[in-house]
């Protein structure tokens, strides 16, 4: 099993920042892919941004040119920074690994922005 740990979430205002972290630990043999998704109250789970084990990363429309995933594989470490944060990037934000076909999922983080 691999397990994830998230931190970073919090509270800000529009146009602000903040960074997410998300360890990945346990029986980690190769992780293909990390990526973040993110879940608003009545809304399905949506893909922010992945990356893969050699860099290749894909990102949702919405926030494509103000976030930016990075990873860093000797820590087995993904991080998503987040700029000019709006109020409808407001959602719980999903750590995601996935490892021989397996997915992985943190608890989640609560990212709130104010107006």
């Amino acid at each position: 099993q691999v397990q994830l740990a998230e931190s970073g979430g919090g509270l800000v205002q529009a146009g602000g920042s903040l960074r997410l972290s998300c360890a990945a630990s346990g029986r980690i043999f190769i992780i293909n892919s990390m990526g973040w998704y993110r879940q608003a109250p009545g809304n399905q789970r949506e893909l922010v941004a992945r990356i893969t084990m050699i860099g290749i990363t894909n990102y949702a429309d919405s926030v494509k040119g103000r976030f930016t995933i990075s990873r860093d594989n000797a820590k087995n470490t993904v991080y998503l920074q987040m700029n000019s944060l709006k109020p409808e990037d407001t959602a719980v934000y999903y750590c995601n690994a996935v490892q021989r076909d397996e997915n992985y999922w943190g608890q989640g983080t609560q990212v709130t922005v104010s107006s």
